[in-house]
């Protein structure tokens, strides 16, 4: 019989695997298939469009309804440019500390919910565990939304979900949603000197990003409602970090490309919000043809996360409660697959070891401590649903 590795065995081998979003995750997949049928788990896949990538999905106890299922990401950031101090997948202990790529978001949590269904497997239950390891997540959770239409089609509809991101193992019950827009402004270029007979794509995209800029001016100013002002900010936020176009400084830009962002509230519309910049997006946009008509301006959505709206008297948030014997619980203002779950259906809370600050950085960490507070988690856990 195959041995059953610890967490920190299981954490090592995942973060060995460089699964940036960019790159395949299906050495991963394959292991962690092959390391759960050694224990005589059947697990899912779900490919995306390419066939490069693979979400993992698993069940263990009972075939009934009412599964608690354990949700992750297998996906990381790149490490290109960082200052590592040593190999960023491969694990290290420094000072009580776990560094690698992942260790924090969040193959330290994967790892913790692989070897919760390997024991589960051991163990009777009376209530199902199912395991949910998606892709993509980095690059806006995109790979969410068919692995969990896809588990429906193949295992029993779980109730809860307990999104393993970095919460310092605090209870999480509402984040921001979020989308993004890819926006190309598509001008006219003529020297400068003569640049009132072209379209200027930088100076009319430069409209575009002060109209977020008096956005958040006036959501700002704004009294915030009950659910905004448990937020921080409490306010929803319209963002544009990187822009780029243009050839020369004697040349009216013919191209500008940038991404402007939404983190909108949970009791706000986002698809109110995208309408108002499409509008605005509109208004530009026949500023610019009436000067010259094959002006344009492209809009792409990037990706589209919804809002984690607290529950009250949610499934989800009760039974982590009986499992931590915790009273409080925050929001937070990141997206995280949560969104995707609650909207399919399923009760759902963000809670998982690790501080969401090491997140996405150099010398990225888990602190040793929490993880073991992660492992106590996965015990009790065990025990609620040996109980039923």
């Amino acid at each position: 019989m195959t041995d059953r590795l610890s967490p920190l065995e299981i954490m090592t081998a995942l973060v060995g695997f460089p699964t940036v979003s960019s790159a395949s995750n299906l050495p991963l997949i394959d292991w962690v298939e092959g390391y759960l049928k050694d224990h005589g788990i059947i697990a899912h896949r779900h490919y995306d469009e390419t066939g490069e990538k693979a979400a993992l999905f698993a069940q263990v106890g009972p075939a009934i309804e009412g599964a608690v299922v354990l949700s992750g990401h297998t996906d990381v950031v790149p490490v290109e440019g960082q200052p590592w101090a040593g190999d960023p997948f491969r694990v290290t202990e420094r000072g009580g500390r776990y560094y690698g790529r992942g260790c924090c978001d969040m193959k330290g949590f994967d790892a913790l919910a692989i070897w919760a269904l390997v024991e589960a497997q051991y163990r009777g239950l009376k209530r199902p565990l199912q395991i949910a390891l998606s892709y993509d997540e980095e690059t806006g959770c995109t790979g969410a939304p068919p692995m969990i239409a896809a588990m429906h089609n193949v295992l029993p509809k779980g109730e809860a979900v307990i999104v393993g991101e970095p919460s310092g193992m605090d209870i999480v019950t509402g984040h921001k949603g979020s989308a993004s827009y890819g926006t190309h402004v598509i001008g006219v270029d003529v020297h400068s000197s003569m640049m009132h007979r072209g379209v200027n794509a930088i100076m009319e995209g430069a409209k575009l990003v002060t109209w977020a800029t008096e956005q958040n001016a006036a959501n700002r100013a704004k009294a915030p409602s009950v659910v905004a002002a448990i937020f921080d900010p409490p306010w929803t936020t319209v963002h544009v970090g990187t822009i780029r176009g243009g050839t020369a400084h004697n040349i009216t830009a013919r191209d500008c490309w940038f991404d402007l962002d939404f983190r909108v509230l949970p009791d706000e519309d986002p698809v109110a919000w995208r309408a108002a910049y499409f509008a605005r997006v509109q208004e530009v946009e026949a500023e610019m043809q009436s000067v010259c008509p094959q002006a344009r301006i492209e809009i792409q959505e990037v990706f589209s996360i919804p809002p984690l709206r607290p529950e009250p008297e949610g499934r989800a948030e009760a039974f982590v409660r009986r499992i931590t014997g915790a009273n409080g619980s925050k929001v937070v203002s990141y997206g995280t697959e949560a969104g995707h779950f609650q909207s399919a259906g399923y009760s759902v809370v963000v809670c998982g070891p690790g501080d969401i600050a090491q997140a996405h950085q150099p010398d990225e960490y888990i602190e040793k401590s929490q993880l073991e507070a992660g492992h106590a988690f996965m015990c009790r856990l065990l025990d609620q649903l040996a109980e039923g």
